[in-house]
């Protein structure tokens, strides 16, 4: 019994990306913590969350609203690995989530790249002001394409989630 137990345990252990232990890892995108709002050009209400960090991870989540009916959802995490930091997105819940690598990072703006996957290659957020920009962009069948939110930062939640200064 100890012998699958221990077999169980390696293999666990094994299948699991390496992940950064340090506190500071996620450091570059903690301006991203709190929930964001806005409504589109066609009228979509779009709420992305994203909690603080914990650990080596910010889990977070976009969900987009039309006529009162849910039109898309998206479950995303920031990991800290020992290759670097990592962006993975699972929209509508899809598994194995598509990731994409940290490229660039200044203060309040972090950019993910995934060149090979097919739209979009690129994930943009940048802090501006009291504003998040989230943006995305690439090429779909030979055509440059981008989408951009401009988002409000919105009551949070529940507390736990809200980052240092915010209320709910």
């Amino acid at each position: 019994m100890r012998v699958v137990i221990l077999v169980l345990s390696l293999a666990a252990c094994a299948s699991a990306p390496a992940t950064v232990r340090s506190a500071g890892a996620l450091d570059r995108v903690a301006f991203l913590a709190g929930d964001w709002i806005t409504t589109t050009s066609e009228g979509a209400d779009v709420r992305e969350s994203w909690g603080p960090a914990r650990g080596d991870v910010m889990l977070g989540t976009s969900h987009t609203v039309v006529d009162g009916r849910t039109a898309f959802f998206e479950y995303a995490r920031i990991e800290a690995r020992s290759t670097g930091i990592v962006y993975l997105a699972s929209p509508l819940g899809r598994d194995p989530p598509t990731v994409f690598s940290l490229v660039e990072s200044a203060r309040d703006r972090v950019v993910f790249e995934n060149p090979t996957h097919d739209f979009p290659q690129r994930v943009i957020y940048e802090k501006q002001g009291h504003r998040l920009i989230g943006r995305i962009e690439g090429t779909k069948g030979g055509k440059t394409r981008s989408e951009t939110w401009s988002y409000e930062r919105a009551p949070c939640l529940r507390t736990s989630l809200c980052p240092e200064g915010v209320a709910p």
